[in-house]
């Protein structure tokens, strides 16, 4: 399906150096953000209380997000749990504060707003556990990433393996060098937000690639350049409806999702944003510069007849 078709192919590798270094500078920044004022972590990563409340009703978040931030825990997490009237809060640790008070004043001040409130249960999250969080999120990341580097070398040639896992990294930076200035809080959803994003992104590395190869096949007489700005050109249409249903969805998500959903939905904004130029642009441009050529992409066969044969043409 295409809303429109390109008749021209349009020269994308002729900026390609410009629209990298732009990539480049936006990395470099991302990384600087990260190092120097470091990502805001959740309490899920830090440790804290956990408070689990139930409602008669079906509780409004929105006030219970007020109560909780008007006793100085602007931070706290508010959310469903299981059902409408069930609710799950996670306070920051406070060094002059033990779990047991944390919980205690935060349920007095529920009941003040809504005396229907009833506390569950209450326990206390190490930082530990915050820990072995994280370093399970970066394994996984990790995985990821392998896997991706095993499937494009698989399908395609190590230049594509190596191009499409940079132009991803390129994305996880950006979206974590965002997260590092705004200081916006980075939870697990954000995490797998940004695990989202690669399989997201390579998706569509995976698409220009196919069609990079099937141009190679049928157009014997182009330079890679021209190549890869045909391939670009010609899947342009997908990408826009692909893009663009994607972003509704998440746009959606990020208006009407309530607090819960934030920060999840931000995280997928700027990943779709980032790897549409990531993919487009930056696995491209890479593989040309690594050497990519229709060898690479089609392999020869000989004409029926001795293989051993050294007069034997090749022929694809």
């Amino acid at each position: 399906m295409e809303f429109f078709r390109i008749r021209r192919d349009i020269p994308f590798m002729r900026h390609a150096l410009a629209l990298n270094a732009v990539s480049f500078i936006t990395f470099v920044l991302a990384v600087f953000f990260l190092v120097t004022r470091g990502l805001h972590l959740s309490v899920e990563f830090t440790g804290g209380t956990v408070m689990e409340v139930a409602y008669q009703q079906a509780a409004d978040l929105g006030k219970v997000r007020e109560t909780v931030a008007a006793l100085g825990y602007g931070e706290a997490q508010v959310q469903n749990f299981g059902t409408s009237k069930d609710v799950l809060i996670r306070l920051p640790v406070q060094k002059d504060k033990t779990s047991a008070q944390q919980s205690d004043q935060v349920l007095a001040a529920l009941k003040a707003a809504t005396p229907d409130v009833e506390l569950r249960r209450t326990e206390f999250v190490g930082p530990q556990v915050g820990q072995e969080l994280a370093a399970d999120g970066l394994k996984a990341l990790a995985f990821v990433i392998i896997g991706i580097m095993i499937y494009l070398a698989a399908r395609f040639e190590w230049k594509f393996a190596v191009a499409g896992i940079i132009a991803n990294l390129h994305d996880v930076v950006i979206i974590l060098g965002f997260f590092a200035f705004f200081q916006w809080e980075f939870s697990l959803a954000v995490l797998a937000a940004v695990l989202a994003v690669l399989g997201y992104s390579v998706n569509e590395s995976v698409v220009i690639f196919d069609r990079i190869r099937e141009t190679f096949r049928r157009q014997r007489k182009m330079a890679t350049p021209q190549v890869i700005d045909h391939a670009i050109t010609s899947t342009i249409s997908r990408t826009i409806i692909t893009h663009a249903s994607t972003q509704a969805m998440v746009l959606a998500m990020l208006l009407f999702g309530g607090e819960a959903l934030h920060n999840f939905a931000l995280a997928l904004t700027i990943g779709i944003c980032f790897g549409i130029y990531s993919s487009v642009f930056v696995a491209a441009a890479i593989a040309m510069w690594l050497g990519a050529k229709r060898e690479d992409m089609v392999k020869a066969v000989r004409k029926d007849g001795d293989p051993n044969d050294p007069n034997a043409g090749a022929v694809v």
